[in-house]
């Protein structure tokens, strides 16, 4: 595992607890005008030209250091229309984060992925049923599919991991009603997954931050959905650095595959 790797998977996999922090919003409404307001932002915001290449980071609690919030709006605003969201590891991490994440991003119109960080060595049923939960099912409108985030083996052998995935994309699958998107990379799948070909039917979240035109597609998939391009990049209102990721179009028009017009009324 090259340096720059191992630094991301640090930040995914790591389980320290910032303390929490209420969400804040440019203005402060409740009640109705909280819906209002929530809905206006979306609609204005979600309306914008689309950019050919959408765009958007990833972020976990290694993203709110001292407690510090994300300013979505300002994330939004520097033209990303998604983001990738830490829900859960294994079988008892909750990201203390996520649901301030969740809701500011719902103010600020971006779609929403969400990600499960896999610990193999645990069995997969629980997990996926943990993350189903905590996400409400990844299902309702500005939500990208689900994400499993695998990226070590947990001891397992090539066919055993295999196995594991198998039962964890498919429990999710039935859980949420949605087909997941398998987030990896190409040494690990080539290695720890034998460079199986048996996940095609599954979207591609690939990590390759080598400066090419296209990233390094393991499993003979036959096109990658997400690429994350780098682990270091600076995005308006995160603090630090951040991954930051692009689509490339294979799933169709983007608004739709994060049901976007759950807002307009447009798709």
């Amino acid at each position: 595992m090259n340096t720059a790797r191992l630094r991301s998977t640090v930040r995914k996999s790591g389980s320290r607890l910032g303390p929490g922090s209420f969400v804040r919003v440019r203005r402060r409404p409740t009640g109705v005008g909280l819906l209002t307001f929530a809905l206006v932002a979306g609609l204005a915001l979600v309306s914008a030209p689309a950019h050919a290449e959408p765009t958007g980071p990833d972020v976990s609690s290694w993203q709110h250091g001292g407690g510090r919030p994300i300013d979505w709006f300002s994330v939004r605003a520097a033209g990303h229309r998604f983001a990738m969201v830490k829900a859960t590891e294994g079988l008892d991490y909750v990201n203390p984060f996520f649901v301030q994440d969740s809701l500011q991003m719902r103010l600020a119109g971006m779609a929403r992925g969400t990600y499960h960080y896999a610990r193999p060595e645990l069995p997969p049923e629980p997990q996926a049923a943990l993350y189903a939960t905590i996400v409400l099912g990844q299902n309702g409108p500005l939500d990208l599919p689900p994400v499993l985030d695998i990226e070590h083996s947990g001891g397992l052998a090539p066919g055993a991991l295999i196995d594991w995935t198998h039962r964890y994309l498919n429990t999710v699958q039935t859980l949420t009603g949605r087909v997941p998107i398998v987030y990896t990379y190409p040494r690990f799948w080539q290695t720890a997954m034998a460079d199986s070909d048996q996940f095609h039917r599954y979207p591609l979240w690939i990590a390759d931050y080598r400066d090419r035109a296209e990233p390094e597609v393991p499993g003979r998939w036959p096109a990658w959905t997400f690429w994350q391009q780098t682990d270091s990049g600076s995005i308006p209102g995160i603090h630090g650095n951040t991954d930051i990721n692009v689509y490339s179009g294979a799933q169709g028009d983007f608004a739709r595959f994060a049901r976007m017009g759950g807002l307009t009324g447009s798709g």
